[in-house]
């Protein structure tokens, strides 16, 4: 697998330790995902847009309406596309040494919008299996309506960065001394038990696919 390569806009300047060349762990930053924050410029002001995605192999798609001015954006310019995981609150003995267990990827490119309707189809299902693996096959496919009215973006992951900081704080060592608790709260995403659409029709059960992802 081809590692990360190191660019001007890439290149982790401060605390460089936490940073991989590994492109595996950016897939699995990726693929933990379901909601990345896209953004471009508009109007000569920043905007950053929380959008849906998906991965498959080098590309990352990105969802959105055909009237997001955002997306309509995208094409015309590099963006920027991050994703960042919360694993942990770091408390310490001093407010200088809190932080935050993370996971962190960065992502610059020009996206490329997808036309063509099995090409599509394709990034569709890349961000449906995102959000809900197995739905794809569950559900009724988009229509040549739906399609027309649905923008899809291909991003190559060809520039990117990874930081990830895990572990315990790093207190002072004369710190140590003091009566001050010091430690990590993990913060974890769950899902609860699913509540069906008031219009569903009686008998129809719980698919397999999501019951499994409640947290008992």
């Amino acid at each position: 697998m081809k590692p990360l390569s190191s660019t001007a806009r890439t290149r982790v300047r401060r605390l460089p330790e936490r940073s991989s060349a590994d492109r595996a762990v950016l897939y699995d930053i990726l693929d933990a995902g379901m909601i990345c924050h896209l953004g471009v410029v508009m109007d000569g002001a920043p905007r950053v847009i929380p959008t849906g995605y998906g991965r498959l192999e080098d590309t990352l798609y990105l969802h959105g309406s055909t009237g997001a001015s955002s997306l309509m954006a995208g094409p015309s310019q590099d963006v920027c596309v991050t994703v960042t995981h919360v694993d942990g609150i770091v408390l310490a003995r001093s407010v200088f040494h809190h932080s935050i267990n993370y996971r962190s990827a960065v992502i610059y490119g020009t996206p490329q919008p997808v036309t063509d309707p099995d090409a599509k189809r394709t990034g569709l299902r890349a961000i449906t299996e995102q959000l809900a693996p197995g739905q794809w096959d569950a559900t009724r496919e988009p229509s040549r309506k739906e399609l027309a009215a649905t923008a899809v973006l291909a991003l190559p992951l060809s520039e990117a960065s990874v930081k990830v900081r895990q572990g315990p704080p790093s207190d002072d060592e004369p710190d140590h001394a003091l009566d001050v608790w010091a430690g990590v709260l993990p913060v974890q995403q769950t899902f609860g038990t699913p509540s069906p659409d008031p219009l569903l029709r009686p008998g129809i059960p719980i698919p397999g696919h999501i019951a499994h992802r409640v947290t008992s």
